[in-house]
């Protein structure tokens, strides 16, 4: 089982949880705690076999010790995979790779749909073979009602996560809002710099000498969601803007695939306009 939570700071938040956890006869295999004193929170993510417990009873435990800690908290099998559904556009090699994962293994999760503004024509590369696949087509005159199609398929297919796998269109902050803390995005660039489009023209006009990759949450600010995970690599200038997009793009699959596992193993928990993430 794995418990996430996160609580005003204060002192025998660790003791108390472990002792709860020993009298149920669980055994805790690893704990990551961290207090962040600038917001005087503090969290924690513990991964423990539960025995012979009951575990309605002990949900029941921790449940009382929350509202003695004003604790926000969740406890989770890790056997039981995630459904995840990918948003993508044209540029598939973000999509590509976590399918590919996924096949070998890498990403413990179950594929809800993949969902897409462009016809699976659109991904010769991509192998969509036995995965759901929607194609939603979007105009600024019909964007209400290809929004409200992905959000009814979100419901129907009981997605857990959505993944913007390089997904071009902009949510509106009524679907962001409505996805707040499980929807994530790929920013083809270090944010907070060059942000909107063409972020690798932006890059190479001012001379950089890295560029990068951001997952992020999603959120009714453009590209201001709490950040996940972050990769950059060294570029001269040498380098032309297809060299920075070519080298973009192993940026982006790494980072992505990253978050992606990072948020089905329950490692990344919001901290305000933050993440703490606890890596393995």
């Amino acid at each position: 089982m794995i418990l996430t939570l996160s609580c005003p700071d204060r002192t025998g938040i660790v003791a108390r949880v472990s002792t709860l956890l020993f009298e149920w006869g669980a055994n805790i295999l690893d704990a990551q705690q961290y207090d962040d004193a600038e917001t005087g929170r503090f969290f924690m993510r513990v991964v423990f076999d539960p025995g012979a417990g009951d575990l309605d009873a002990l949900r029941s435990a921790l449940g009382t010790l929350a509202e003695a800690l004003a604790m926000d908290w969740n406890l989770r099998d890790p056997k039981a995979r995630r459904r995840v559904m990918i948003l993508a556009s044209q540029t598939d090699h973000c999509l590509a790779d976590l399918i590919w994962r996924w096949r070998q293994g890498e990403l413990a999760m179950d594929i809800a749909a993949v969902v897409s503004n462009h016809p699976a024509t659109s991904f010769p590369h991509t192998d969509l073979k036995g995965i759901a696949f929607h194609h939603l087509p979007v105009t600024p005159q019909t964007k209400e009602a290809q929004e409200a199609a992905v959000s009814d398929l979100i419901a129907a297919t009981r997605t857990d996560l959505v993944v913007l796998a390089r997904y071009m269109q902009v949510l509106s902050p009524e679907l962001a809002t409505r996805l707040a803390g499980r929807c994530i995005n790929i920013h083809h660039s270090f944010l907070p710099g060059f942000a909107g489009a063409r972020p690798y023209h932006q890059a190479h006009a001012r001379g950089v000498k890295v560029i990068g990759a951001t997952a992020h949450f999603v959120t009714p600010d453009l590209d201001e969601g709490p950040i996940i995970e972050q990769d950059v690599e060294r570029i001269s200038h040498r380098d032309a803007p297809r060299d920075l997009i070519r080298k973009g793009r192993d940026i982006e699959r790494r980072v992505l695939a990253r978050a992606v596992r990072w948020m089905l193993e329950d490692r990344v928990l919001l901290n305000g306009r933050k993440t703490v993430v606890f890596t393995d």
